[in-house]
């Protein structure tokens, strides 16, 4: 099993790449050149390992405990996981290309991108305040990591 560590790192980095590529893709130069987009999609990557990750590793226990509200936690993020997923496709279909960016209107690009990156650093927020201290409780062998 993943340890916090190990969530938290990954947690990080896709934070990291989200505020240098937020700040990167505003000028259009920039935005086109092949270390961006090797950034970009490092962090598609990244985001996408993680959700994996989660939905491999936390959930199950959680969604067999008897306690509902664990039950429900458990059902809430992996629903959540879900429709991260789906929003963030239909995104990467819309820009990209055999993973390569297609922009051909930058002013949405930038818009579009700074909502991607806002739901997935709420998300992040959310786990660390409600998922992983209800995965700790659950799980006393990951209470003390």
């Amino acid at each position: 099993m993943i340890s916090f560590e190990a969530l938290n790192r990954q947690n990080d980095k896709i934070t990291e790449l989200s505020n240098v590529l937020a700040f990167l893709i505003h000028d259009r130069a920039i935005c086109d050149t092949s270390v961006t987009c090797e950034l970009f999609f490092e962090y598609v990557d990244k985001v996408q390992q993680h959700l994996d990750i989660e939905d491999r590793e936390l959930y199950q226990n959680l969604l067999t405990h008897s306690d509902s509200k664990v039950c429900n936690t458990a059902k809430m993020f992996l629903s959540g996981s879900g429709e991260i997923k789906r929003v963030f496709n239909q995104y990467l279909k819309r820009w990209c290309k055999h993973r390569e960016l297609r922009i051909k209107d930058h002013d949405q690009f930038v818009k579009e991108t700074a909502e991607m990156f806002e739901l997935v650093l709420r998300r992040i927020e959310d786990e660390v305040e409600h998922l992983y201290p209800t995965v700790r409780a659950v799980n006393t062998h990951w209470a003390a990591a």
